[in-house]
This record gives C-alpha cells, structure tokens and sequence, in this order.
C-alpha cells in the first residue's frame, strides 16, 4: 500500500483536508495527514471510538474538485499526553473518487 506525505509541491500546502463526526469538525493540516487508496491516517488531540463513521473533504492537487468520502475508523491509537494515531477507512467510493485519491496517494490508476 503506498502513502504519501501532503507536504510536496502536490497542491495540497494550503488547502489541508477537513474530517467531520458527528459534533466533531476538524481541519488538519498537510503534514499531519497521510493519504492512502483507500483511506486516510492522522493525528489527533481527541480519541474517536472504532467503527465511528466520518466525512472527509479532500481538495484534489490534479484536476479541479474536491473529493468528499464518508468512512469509519478502524484503529485509533495512543494518549491523551502524545495524542492519537486515527486511522480511517473509506466506504462506498465511485470510481472517480478512486482514481484520484488513488493519484494523492501517490499510486498508479489501474
């Protein structure tokens, strides 16, 4: 599985990506998210309990959209001292959402 640091001259520098839960919105910032095909990770000051469902804009550095997924977290690890490691994986993705994060991520489209 490939991931990529959003901290390159990819479009990302100023954008960052915005996740919702529920009550929680946060906007993260470029270096504390890694993209992957299928999912994101981060980190976080709050916990979130696994299998909490989330919404996740991303801006795409190739093309001209915005890539909106919904997901659940599948591993949140860590301390309220250090903070947490959130892992977060993608559900019912289109094809056209595939592709590009499949192309933030670094990887080639099949």
């Amino acid at each position: 599985m490939s991931a990529r640091k959003l901290t390159g001259s990819g479009g990302f520098e100023q954008r960052g990506v915005t996740v919702e839960a529920r009550q929680t919105r946060l906007s993260l910032s470029p270096e504390s998210v890694l993209i992957r095909k299928n999912g994101i990770e981060f980190r976080s000051l709050s916990p979130f309990a696994q299998w909490t469902e989330m919404t996740v804009t991303l801006q795409s550095p190739v093309g001209d959209g915005r890539v909106h997924c919904t997901g659940v977290v599948v591993a949140c690890t860590g301390n309220r001292h250090s903070g947490y490691h959130v892992s977060l994986l993608f559900t019912g993705l289109t094809k056209q959402s595939q592709a590009r994060l499949s192309l933030m991520a670094g990887a080639e489209v099949p």
